[in-house]
Parts: structure tokens; sequence; C-alpha cells
């Protein structure tokens, strides 16, 4: 959630009354992390999103650093990955104190429309 000071009250006040410069000064003032996590819905799932995190940075992420660049509680991600465990689509590994996954990026999507694709094809079309 997008948090104000008093001036950036004052100045969604004037934007509820019209005023285009006090747009773009409240625009001004919210960083681009804070605009990338106030968004109210994305084209892919927290659990694509987890996935994707995963993937992309194999040993190296903890699950708070998975939940801070997916903007979810490390809560969340516990579930998300004991969901993916279960359904097959990640393999966890204890190595020493930490768990390693490795992305089963063979298997098929699972909805019906996006079944004829697998984790591998999605997991390419959101690599950075």
């Amino acid at each position: 959630m997008l948090q104000f000071n008093q001036t950036e009250q004052r100045d969604s006040l004037d934007l509820a009354e019209g005023s285009e410069m006090a747009e773009k000064k409240a625009l001004a003032s919210v960083s681009s992390e804070q605009f990338l996590h106030a968004h109210r819905w994305t084209f892919l799932s927290n659990h694509a999103h987890v996935l994707a995190i995963i993937h992309s940075h194999q040993e190296d992420m903890i699950l708070r650093e998975i939940a801070f660049h997916v903007g979810i509680t490390e809560r969340a991600v516990q579930r998300i990955i004991v969901e993916l465990e279960e359904a097959g689509y990640l393999i966890r590994t204890r190595v020493g104190r930490r768990n390693q996954y490795q992305v089963m990026v063979d298997l098929p999507l699972r909805h019906p429309i996006e079944e004829h694709r697998n984790i591998g094809d999605l997991l390419k079309l959101i690599q950075r």
C-alpha cells in the first residue's frame, strides 16, 4: 500500500479537484518500486511469479527475498511452494540447512486453455 505524508495528502486533495499539476507532483513522489507494488492485478498469478523467481535464482534466494520480489508475505510464499511441490512442479532437495528447488520445466500448464504449453515455455516468456 502506498503511504503519503501530509504534503502528498494535500496534493491528493488537489488531484480530486482535477488539478493536472497536483497529479504530476503525486506521480513524481511515488518511487518506481512503490508504483510496481501498488498494482491491483497482474496477468500472471503469484504461483507463476514464485516459480519464475525460484527458476531464475536457483540457489541464492531465501523465502523473504522471494516474498519481497513478488509483493506477498513469506507465509504466502511458503504455501505456494508447498502447493507447487505437491503438484510436482518443484522438487525440493535439502542441502545443509537450506532447501534447493528444481523447477520441472517439462510439465504442462494447468488450465485447459494453456495446457498445450509447458512451464519451460512460460519461464522463457518472462525470463529477463
